[in-house]
């Protein structure tokens, strides 16, 4: 299916542990580029000489916001998405509508996406998953989910145009992330 010369841009939001990299992953396999904003907090994790850890990058995440403003790693990521090959791109790690109206500005086909688990099922997905900045422990996990709340991802997951939930097998999840990217890709080219 052909796009228009303007991009499509996909954005994901949920809670660590939904099924945001299920999402991408699928989303590359329908021929989308990936931008990670996560990308952009580890970067920074790696300037500051830190470990990428769960309590570090929360940080980190948190003082960008506060010294560059709500929408720090939407605007960080602005330029990759621009220069992605691919007319549509997936951009992994919304946190806050401030993030939407930002990536908005510049990418008017932007659809938001929502992936929402229990948080027993991501929790569990977490502990398996074992990536550095993921929680052992469900003191930590919760932190983490206060964290996200914090800045704002509850928003983004409530005015979300698609929301898919993520408690099925793998591959009818998948489906359903197929179904809607279809139906946004029919919308964006009328």
């Amino acid at each position: 299916m052909a796009l228009t010369a303007e991009k499509l841009v996909v954005a994901v939001a949920g809670m660590p542990g939904s099924g945001k990299s299920l999402a991408v992953e699928t989303a590359k396999e329908s021929g989308y580029e990936a931008v990670l904003m996560g990308d952009v907090v580890r970067e920074e994790a790696r300037r500051w000489g830190v470990e990428p850890n769960a309590q570090n990058i929360g940080s980190i995440m948190l003082e960008l916001r506060r010294t560059e403003g709500a929408s720090v790693i939407a605007k960080r990521c602005v330029p990759r998405i621009t220069a992605a090959s691919r007319s549509k791109v997936v951009v992994d790690g919304i946190r806050s509508l401030d993030e939407v109206e930002e990536f908005k500005k510049h990418f008017p086909k932007l659809v938001l996406m929502a992936i929402h688990s229990a948080p027993e099922t991501r929790f569990q997905r977490l502990f398996r998953r074992r990536r550095s900045d993921d929680a052992e422990k469900w003191a930590v996990f919760h932190e983490r989910d206060m964290r996200e709340l914090s800045v704002g991802l509850g928003g983004a997951l409530a005015m979300a145009e698609y929301v898919i939930v993520n408690e099925a097998p793998v591959e009818v999840v998948r489906r359903r992330i197929r179904e809607v990217l279809g139906k946004v890709e029919t919308e964006w080219t009328r």
